[in-house]
């Protein structure tokens, strides 16, 4: 009945160390293809707050295992989190992020700073190195608004739970690359929060073009990316029916341009 740290990582592995990823012990061999893999994440800045992104696929080896996934999170008032990799151990810490800070907020009686939860999710990453290492790899986008500098901010990570900040726009996950370079040609200073969102889900669609992995617009099923905003007033997720429409949006202007929108030259 001890209150224990502030951390709650730290007060689970006091107790009960064999729950968390650095207390287990890794697979003798490296794991197969067949285990569940999620994709392609974005993320993109706006002045007052950012957009977080990420397609609905998880891919078996060439198998598609779910078609309507859900890899992007409120990580609590101010922050999401959004995972590519290995699905199921992404889930667990997502869910151990959204208790860690949590814990926290009830313990000290205020939120952790956006840095301070960057670090967290690092330290809970690197807990998995064990396991990244027999090939169940898990990469994290986090994203929020910093009360402090008045704007969105994304750290992306890499399978040691090394932290970097990103500028502007990133991407994570299998498509990643063609995602990362539609951003590059549509990002611009001054996007509105609706203009973000549309750069974001242009982005999927062109991973999703060139990236078997990567799952596009099922306009069919009526499954669509998952899209969330995070501002001053708090993480929201736009609703099927707003990314609905700018899925169709998207999926209409490639009749004419199957490209997608090209940027300026100047």
């Amino acid at each position: 009945m001890s209150p224990g740290p502030s951390s709650f990582t730290d007060f689970l592995g006091s107790y009960r160390p064999e729950l968390l990823p650095s207390g287990r012990t890794p697979p003798g061999a490296p794991a197969g293809e067949e285990i569940p893999h999620g994709t392609t994440i974005v993320a993109a800045t706006f002045p007052g707050g950012v957009v977080l992104a990420g397609d609905r696929r998880a891919t078996a080896g060439n198998v598609i295992a779910q078609r309507d996934i859900e890899k992007v999170f409120r990580a609590d008032e101010l922050s999401g989190i959004a995972i590519a990799g290995t699905a199921g151990i992404g889930l667990e810490i997502v869910r151990l992020f959204q208790v860690e800070l949590e814990h926290y907020e009830k313990m000290e009686g205020r939120m952790l700073s956006l840095e301070g939860k960057a670090n967290r999710l690092a330290t809970l990453i690197r807990g998995n190195l064990g396991m990244a290492m027999q090939g169940l790899v898990v990469v994290p986008l986090f994203a929020g608004f910093d009360e402090d500098r008045g704007g969105g901010r994304i750290f992306s990570y890499d399978a040691a739970g090394g932290k970097y900040e990103e500028h502007d726009f990133y991407s994570i996950g299998s498509g990643s690359a063609f995602a990362r370079g539609a951003l590059k040609k549509l990002w611009r200073p001054g996007l509105t929060e609706a203009d973000a969102a549309m750069a974001c889900i242009q982005a999927l669609y062109d991973a999703a073009d060139d990236d078997a992995a990567t799952g596009g617009p099922d306009l069919i099923r009526r499954i669509f990316p998952l899209v969330a905003s995070v501002t001053a007033d708090g993480f929201r997720r736009l609703p099927d029916e707003e990314v609905g429409e700018i899925s169709q949006t998207v999926v209409d202007s490639r009749y004419q341009a199957p490209g997608g929108p090209a940027a300026p030259l100047r």
